[in-house]
């Protein structure tokens, strides 16, 4: 039991890209400090070992979870190995638990997810870092005052292209879940969110248009897309669009939110990672919400800084941060998780129905 002003020890579970800025956002909260990590890639073993050269290295995920330093944990592993490490973590000690996006890839895991998370005795939390950006944490704050009741939402997200990552494993789609899942699954998770409503219909098309189309990796073409749309319908009337370009890093802007109702609309501007901004432009865009009323005319712009030592520490605007404090406060019994396994579920649901709806061009209702 984790008494509540105890320090809270980390065991990581992979120590990539995501992992790595996990490691350097811990390293910056009060109360809490990584203990052990687990990472196969020796690459990324000796950059996490940079990052948190007192935690103790563990040759698996068994050992990890053996040591008795260890109060919580992390899994910033590859998609495809969500399920079997929850799995694992479930049967051999439960402790409070962040599991990063998505939470599955494969329909077929979602009875034995939904098995694990009503037997599982601790908090589990699943890493839906967009919610805690500050601009899109304002809009969240102020949509419905802003809009009198949200009748459409749109997310556009134009940006760089997948990253690799050990082993190429984010190229195909087997590995991913598909792009709707991978990518996505934090705006489904937003879109939910922000409508407050449950999703009973979802149409989209996507592909692979620029990206991707002349890889190979050990013989096989890679399979990942690279740009769609997706509508979404929801029970309670209301409407949301996602539209996703990887091939758009030229954008000022790398995420735009817009909610519009009978009152007025309100929009998010969220720049992307700093370190991919030209420096020979100056200074990076500032985060902006843009509250526009129908009556009386006029936006107001309300510019919503991040830290600068958070831009520093990751590419989610702070969010990475923000969302271990409050993972931190569900850990210590203080608050319920924010974003629960049945969160994480619906969110990958709405993905594989994306993608099912570009394979065969038919939407998929999501109503039993």
């Amino acid at each position: 039991m984790i008494k509540t002003n105890d320090e809270i020890r980390y065991g990581v579970i992979g120590c990539g890209m995501m992992g790595q800025e996990h490691l350097r956002n811990i390293a910056l909260l009060d109360g809490a400090r990584v203990s052990a990590i687990f990472e196969p890639d020796d690459m990324m073993l000796r950059a996490a070992r940079l990052l948190v050269p007192d935690a103790a290295v563990c040759p698996d995920v068994a050992s990890l979870l053996a040591r008795q330093d260890v109060d919580a944990l992390l899994v910033a592993s590859p998609n495809h190995l969500h399920v079997p490490q929850l799995r694992e973590i479930a049967a051999t000690r439960p402790l409070p638990l962040l599991m990063e996006k998505p939470l599955f890839t494969d329909p077929a895991d979602v009875a034995e997810v939904k098995a694990l998370g009503e037997s599982y005795p601790a908090p589990i939390w699943v890493a839906m870092e967009y919610r805690y950006m500050p601009p899109i944490a304002k809009f969240l704050q102020e949509a419905h005052a802003a809009t009198g009741g949200i009748k459409m939402l749109t997310i556009r997200e134009h940006r760089f292209p997948f990253l690799p990552k050990v082993g190429n494993w984010n190229r195909f789609n087997r590995n991913t879940g598909g792009t709707l899942v991978e990518k996505c699954c934090h705006f489904f998770d937003l879109m939910r969110s922000v409508l407050q409503a449950e999703p009973v219909r979802v149409m989209a098309s996507a592909g692979q248009a620029v990206n991707h189309r002349d890889e190979v990796y050990d013989g096989e073409a890679s399979d990942i897309w690279d740009s769609g749309y997706v509508i979404v319908d929801f029970d309670n009337g209301s409407k949301a669009m996602l539209e996703l370009c990887m091939f758009a890093e030229g954008s000022e802007y790398q995420e735009e939110l817009s909610a519009v109702g009978p009152d007025g609309k309100i929009e998010a501007l969220v720049p992307g990672p700093g370190r991919f901004w030209p420096s020979d432009l100056g200074a990076p865009p500032v985060p902006k919400v843009i509250v526009s009323p129908r009556a009386p005319r006029g936006p107001r712009v309300l510019d919503i800084p991040v830290d600068p030592n958070l831009l520093e520490a990751g590419d989610h605007n702070g969010a990475t941060f923000y969302q271990h404090e409050r993972f931190l406060a569900s850990a210590r019994g203080k608050v319920a998780p924010e974003v629960s396994l049945l969160d994480g579920q619906i969110a990958v649901q709405m993905g594989l129905a994306a993608q099912q709806s570009a394979r065969t061009g038919q939407a998929v209702s999501l109503i039993d």
